[in-house]
């Protein structure tokens, strides 16, 4: 078998200097697990993902449900489930949309702002755990590459 037909190139030779260690993928993959070990220790009545959906409806209010998914980058049954958890606990409400009867609108209820509240206290030290071993300087320039990653 070769890879790039015209030089020859066989797999097994790509594939010699290939190390799980220096892979981009696998290094993400550690430093998530090692970030929702934490997350999970410090907030553990609360997913990330319910958690992201509980903060982005505190930073743009009622929202559709459609929307909702699109601001956490979420498919539709993985926010319907997430969404329904959250209600079921209390700390959402939904509504149907008065133009549009079938679209529902969904905020936060004052239970579920006041957990939002708490839960972003904790989560400022989780991300302070989590980066501990970064300077500030190397905090923001994570950053910016994680952004330059996903766009």
């Amino acid at each position: 078998m070769t890879v790039g037909d015209s030089r020859g190139v066989s797999a097994k030779s790509l594939a010699d200097d290939y190390q799980l260690d220096d892979q981009v993928g696998y290094k993400l993959r550690l430093a998530s697990q090692r970030h929702l070990e934490i997350f999970s220790r410090q907030l553990p009545d609360i997913t990330p993902t319910q958690f992201s959906v509980l903060v982005r409806l505190r930073e743009v209010g009622e929202v559709s449900q459609n929307q909702l998914g699109r601001l956490v980058a979420m498919d539709a049954a993985t926010t319907k489930g997430v969404i329904a958890r959250l209600m079921d606990r209390g700390l959402l409400r939904a509504r149907q949309d008065t133009d549009d009867m079938r679209r529902l609108q969904i905020s936060l209820t004052d239970v579920g702002q006041a957990a939002v509240e708490a839960a972003i206290i904790t989560a400022k030290d989780i991300t302070k755990e989590t980066t501990e071993r970064l300077t500030s300087r190397e905090v923001a320039r994570l950053l910016t590459l994680l952004d330059k990653l996903q766009q």
